[in-house]
Parts: C-alpha cells; sequence; structure tokens
C-alpha cells in the first residue's frame, strides 16, 4: 500500500496521468490542436511550480497572516471551482431543461424539467466562448442584457457522439429562426410578425416600419432559444402530411403514445369540471355547449361515449404554413411533399424549388444568393444545382395543433442541434402548491 502512494505521490506519475487525460479530453476529443498549449500550464503546475514560486506563494503568505482573507480566498476558490465544472459538465455532458408550453403534450407536460443529454449525439462546441456561465442569451435579472461577447467567433464543431439521431427522438435545438429577434417582444417570432407588415403595408414600407416600431437584434446559433420536439423526419426522408397524418417516405407513421390533435365537441348540456379533470384535459375554450380543445385517441373515445356528447369533430388547421410561398399553397395538416436535405447530396437547383432551400442556402450555410433576371446565383455566380453542407431534420410537436414547429418555420440545421431529452427528474404542476405540485408518477420517467 505505501508502495503504491508513494508511485501516485510521485510529481512524474501526477503529470503523466494529468496530461493523459487532458489530450484524450480536451485535445482529441474537441480536435483543436491550440488547446496542446494546456500542457504547459500542466508541466508547471506538477513539476516547475514557477507560478507558485513567483506568484502563487505570495498567495499562501496572506492566508497565513489574515484569516479574514483565507476566508475569502476559500469562498473564492470554492465559487470558481464549482462554476468551472458545473460549465465544462453544461458543455460536455448534459443541461436541464424545463418544458416551457403545451406543444409536447400530453406526452411532456408544462412543468417538467428534464435531463438533456449531449453526449448522445455528441456535444456542440460553443459559437460565442465569451459568454457568462450557465446562462443562456441574457443576463441575470435582466430582459435585454445579453450575456455574450461576439469578440471571438468559433465555428461550428460537433465532438463524437454516442450515435446520431433517429426518428422519433425527442430532441432539444436552438430555435432556427431566433437568428432574428425583437427586443421589445422575444416571445413572437421576428419572420412572423415581418410577413405580416409586408402584407398590410407592402414589402419596403413593412420592414421600414417593423424596424421603426422594435429593436431587432440578432443571435448566433449557440445563444438563439432553446425548443423541444420530436424529430419525425431524418435527412434524406420525404414527408407528407395528408389531412392531419404524417407520412415519412410515402408510409404512414406510428402515433406518439399521447399523440394530440384539436377537436370541437358539441354537447346537450354543459361538461362538467369534474368530467374535464377525469379525462385530463387542460386546455379548453368553452362557448355554450360548444367546446374547442386537444384530445389524444383515448380521450377521444372516452368522450363520444358520454351520454350528453352530441359530436367529436377534429380540427383542420388552414393556416398558410412553410415556406410560406405563393408557389407551395401548404398547411398545417395538408403540407408537401418535401425532401430533407442530406449532407453531401446535390439537387438540380430551379425557381420553382428554391423558396424551399433558399434560407439553407442564404442563411445556414452562409452564402450570398439572389436572383437576377430569372436565374440564380450563388456567390455571384450562375448555378442551377446545389450541394448541401449540413444535415437537417424535421421537428414537430406532439399536440400537433399546438406547436410551432418545423411545419411553420422549416428545417433544422445539424449545427442547431442541442441534445436529446432522455428522462424526467422532476415535474411540477404550477396550479397547485407545494408538496401536492410534484407530479410523483412522473419523477425520473424516461421521455418517449
Amino acid at each position: 500500500m505505501d508502495k503504491i502512494k508513494a508511485f501516485f505521490s510521485n510529481k512524474w506519475v501526477g503529470f503523466t496521468l494529468a496530461t493523459i487525460l487532458y489530450v484524450l479530453w480536451f485535445v482529441v476529443w474537441t480536435g483543436n490542436l491550440w488547446l496542446l498549449l494546456g500542457v504547459v500550464f500542466i508541466y508547471d503546475a506538477y513539476i516547475s511550480r514557477l507560478f507558485y514560486r513567483y506568484v502563487w506563494s505570495k498567495n499562501d503568505r496572506l492566508c497565513e497572516i489574515s484569516s479574514l482573507y483565507r476566508t475569502i480566498y476559500e469562498w473564492v476558490n470554492a465559487i470558481v471551482f464549482a462554476t468551472v465544472v458545473a460549465s465544462l459538465i453544461h458543455i460536455f455532458i448534459f443541461q436541464m431543461y424545463v418544458i416551457p408550453s403545451s406543444s409536447m403534450e400530453k406526452s411532456l407536460l408544462v412543468g417538467d424539467y428534464l435531463y438533456v443529454s449531449k453526449v448522445t449525439y455528441g456535444p456542440q462546441m460553443p459559437n460565442t466562448p465569451l459568454s457568462f456561465p450557465l446562462v443562456h442569451h441574457t443576463m441575470p435579472f435582466s430582459t435585454t442584457k445579453k450575456s455574450f461577447s461576439e469578440a471571438i467567433k468559433w465555428p461550428y464543431h460537433r465532438l463524437k457522439g454516442l450515435r446520431q439521431i433517429e426518428r422519433n427522438d425527442v430532441v432539444v435545438f436552438n430555435f432556427p429562426a431566433g437568428d432574428t429577434v425583437l427586443l421589445e417582444n422575444q416571445a413572437i417570432t421576428y419572420y412572423d410578425v415581418l410577413r405580416d407588415y409586408e402584407r398590410n403595408y407592402g414589402k419596403v414600407r413593412g420592414r421600414k416600419a417593423l424596424e421603426e416600431n422594435y429593436t431587432i437584434i440578432s443571435r448566433p446559433v449557440d445563444k438563439r432559444e432553446n425548443y423541444i420536439k420530436r424529430c419525425v423526419a431524418i435527412p434524406g426522408d420525404t414527408i407528407q402530411i395528408i389531412d392531419s397524418e404524417l407520412l415519412v417516405n410515402g408510409k404512414p407513421q406510428e402515433s406518439a403514445p399521447e399523440q394530440q390533435y384539436c377537436y370541437t365537441v358539441r354537447t346537450s348540456s354543459p361538461l362538467t369540471s369534474y368530467a374535464l379533470q377525469n379525462l385530463g384535459i387542460t386546455e379548453v375554450s368553452a362557448g355554450g355547449n360548444h367546446y374547442f380543445m386537444p384530445l389524444t385517441d383515448s380521450m377521444v373515445e372516452q368522450l363520444v361515449k358520454m351520454n350528453n356528447v352530441v359530436s367529436v369533430t377534429r380540427y383542420t388547421a388552414n393556416e398558410q404554413a412553410f415556406p410560406h410561398s405563393e408557389q407551395y399553397p401548404w398547411t398545417a395538416d395538408n403540407f408537401g411533399p418535401l425532401w430533407i436535405p442530406a449532407k453531401g447530396t446535390t439537387i438540380n437547383l430551379t425557381l420553382e424549388n428554391l423558396p424551399l432551400y433558399e434560407r439553407i442556402i442564404d442563411v445556414y450555410e452562409d452564402n450570398d444568393l439572389e436572383v437576377r433576371d430569372g436565374k440564380i446565383y450563388i456567390n455571384g455566380e450562375p448555378s442551377d444545382s446545389y450541394t448541401f453542407k449540413m444535415d437537417y431534420y424535421w421537428m414537430m410537436g406532439d399536440n400537433r395543433h399546438n406547436s410551432a414547429d418545423s411545419r411553420y418555420w422549416g428545417f433544422v440545421p445539424e449545427d442547431h442541434i442541442v441534445g436529446k431529452a432522455s428522462f424526467i427528474w422532476l415535474s411540477l404542476d404550477s396550479e397547485k402548491s407545494f408538496p401536492s405540485n410534484i407530479r410523483w408518477e412522473r419523477l425520473f420517467n424516461k421521455v418517449r
């Protein structure tokens, strides 16, 4: 035992082990050779001790002289250490996410706290490494002050993960349409508001009016809002929605376990609060004996058996959907067919299919795209084809008629993927008080 202790207490053994761990994690896994410079600091910490001799030894002397200084130093040291460890875990291993809206009900409920694995698909290196630790895009106690600096920008780089995204995975990702934000009203999507302004005032005047009414800011990929949806199609798939039913590669897809659609319910007498609660219905719009509510298939079956229920009719969503073009008058319930781009695949590019892929070419893959005299130009060159640089995914909410998802804003690029929702570690009902607000039956349930 003494020989083992002596072996591991040897400074060269400590230096070797620390260097191996550092190189494997921070150099090999990240693929960043610049981080080899960190070996110099490890060498100094274990072998040369120059930093300690000329700088840190003064700190030790101050700790011996002043008990106040020692107390402050110990607290600061503990806080810095905890912040560094938590930040590394947040970047490389996992992060916590709370469900803010009902777009995934009943699969996930508002108030569910999720463990989101970054290791599954591989953690993404931050685009903006200079940022306030453990917050997203806004400083604590502020709604407008950004928490990051763009003085240093890193290109997209994802570390190796355990596997690729599969169909029906529940995925957390950065909101693709969140690159531009209305600072005074961040809950609404800039592009939706812009389309309304252009529809009411015309393109030029509408854009100008929007700029006069709001402060418009941009955000890098890693600082855009986090969304959570189910991945229903992966690169190379073709999707289509016919009368609200999803088809992938021409085949109907099995519904998520608790998938919902909105229904209009007519009754001969009012539905009681007890009946609604017993069915698990939480969102209801009522007018007399007419109700509008999201329902699962099992809820529909129970409702039609009730004596005072006259009819249960599924709602049809007719609002315009992606790509918001007159050439494609698609809606959320009748959509496609649409091919999902795969990295390295080349397509013939025409004025007809350009509305489907122009945001990918122009924004996500950072090309200069324009149409002149009936021809498409990419980076100043006439182009009749395009090769995609990234994989793309199609995300939809399980609450199909109450979800702002890919049907409205399009593809999710691979560089926007944050991680896989793995399990629920806490679930709180905001309508109840502690401790009855804890949904004990949902704790540590796997996300399906």
